[in-house]
């Protein structure tokens, strides 16, 4: 099957979303973006035999690893009827999940390119009224006004980045959340049984990822003003329902 052609950011919008990123965030979101796009693209990827041999490898080659460690936040904060919300990194979120049952209108910002244009050709055909439509950027740089959101969700890629990043992220995430909004963020437990042999993984595929300390988190969400009102444990990932 012949492959998409891949898009890619004019320069002018990429000099955008670097401009407030030290060197080293620059190289991690250039290497997110360069794994999800392969991912996404279905592009072939080599590794050693000894990754390959892990059972992890295998559960990811096959499809499986995603529904075990996808962090399923509505079970903490679903989203309400005519509610604004916006998924970070958000992935296939709304080709894949209820929001049409929910009836809450979506709006997605993503790094890879390729999930975005994908999104965007298909979530108006799924429901051209709720899909509002994957902005391209990183999460340090919201493409959105001020009190715009209901809810904020931010789900499986906190690992990749450092805790000095997410001091940003977050505050970009108060800007555009509203009075008494809901943010939802997961982060990876380090001494999880799946975690080093993930993070293994992970960094083969090409993102490194950062075992940082749970109470390193709950610090840092304290820290911006946020207070966590509801966690919940899944295999690899642990939700927090947070309010600022």
């Amino acid at each position: 099957m012949a492959k998409k052609s891949r898009q890619q950011p004019d320069a002018s919008e990429k000099s955008d979303w670097f401009s407030l990123a030290p060197d080293q965030w620059q190289t991690q979101l250039q290497a997110v973006t360069d794994r999800y796009d392969r991912e996404y693209h279905q592009d072939a990827v080599e590794l050693p035999p000894e990754v390959e041999a892990m059972p992890v490898f295998q559960d990811w080659a096959t499809g499986r690893l995603q529904a075990r460690i996808a962090s399923p936040f509505w079970e903490i904060a679903k989203p309400k009827k005519g509610e604004h919300w916006l998924d970070i990194g958000c992935g296939l979120s709304f080709l894949v999940y209820p929001w049409r049952d929910w009836d809450a209108f979506f709006y997605g910002q993503e790094l890879s390119p390729v999930v975005q244009e994908a999104v965007n050709q298909r979530g108006p055909q799924l429901n051209s009224k709720l899909f509002r439509g994957v902005e391209r950027g990183p999460a340090h740089h919201l493409r959105y006004k001020e009190n715009q959101f209901d809810g904020v969700v931010t789900t499986g890629f906190s690992c990749y980045y450092p805790l000095d990043y997410w001091e940003v992220a977050i505050a970009e995430v108060k800007r555009v959340l509203k009075p008494q909004g809901t943010f939802i963020f997961d982060v990876l437990i380090p001494d999880s049984p799946l975690a080093e042999n993930w993070a293994i993984l992970e960094t083969y595929l090409g993102s490194e990822v950062l075992l940082e300390p749970l109470e390193a988190w709950q610090q840092l969400i304290k820290s911006a003003g946020g207070k966590i009102t509801k966690t919940t444990a899944g295999e690899l990932f642990s939700l927090r329902r947070v309010k600022f």
